[in-house]
């Protein structure tokens, strides 16, 4: 199976500080399964490292276009390898499913899903988180 995964994940140091979020379970996947890496803020055109966001950028502006922009080329990358199930980064503005920051800094969690994980759920994509690895199709 094709599964797309954040590659912060994958220990690709694509994070806002220029580090990774590297998870060993993810990463055991690689024996049954191809992984395919995305950085949604990254392909919406963010730098790594960048000033840290959450839809809002820590410095006051506004990236929800470069969000957008990277859940949609999340979405080209999604449908041209045929994955119906992602694993993305918990809490994530971007990846988040299920509880993201709130936007304040402050580690404040609320419901909701990240721009890329609400398109790709949009589109018939299962989405689960690093913590909460569920890969069936």
């Amino acid at each position: 199976m094709k599964i797309l995964v954040s590659a912060c994940l994958l220990g690709i140091d694509c994070k806002y500080n220029a580090k990774n979020n590297k998870n060993e379970q993810v990463l055991k996947l690689l024996k049954d399964h191809d992984l395919v890496p995305v950085c949604p803020e990254i392909m919406g055109g963010l730098p790594t490292p960048r000033i840290p966001s959450e839809i809002n950028a820590k410095d006051g502006k506004d990236v929800t276009k470069q969000y957008q922009k990277g859940a949609e080329e999340t979405l080209k990358i999604a449908k041209l390898y045929n994955c119906h199930t992602a694993i993305l980064k918990e809490k994530s503005p971007s990846c988040g499913c299920g509880k993201v920051y709130d936007g304040t800094f402050t580690g404040t969690l609320i419901n909701g899903d990240g721009i890329t994980a609400r398109l790709l759920k949009e589109h018939g994509i299962k989405i689960t988180g690093e913590t909460t690895l569920d890969i069936t199709e």
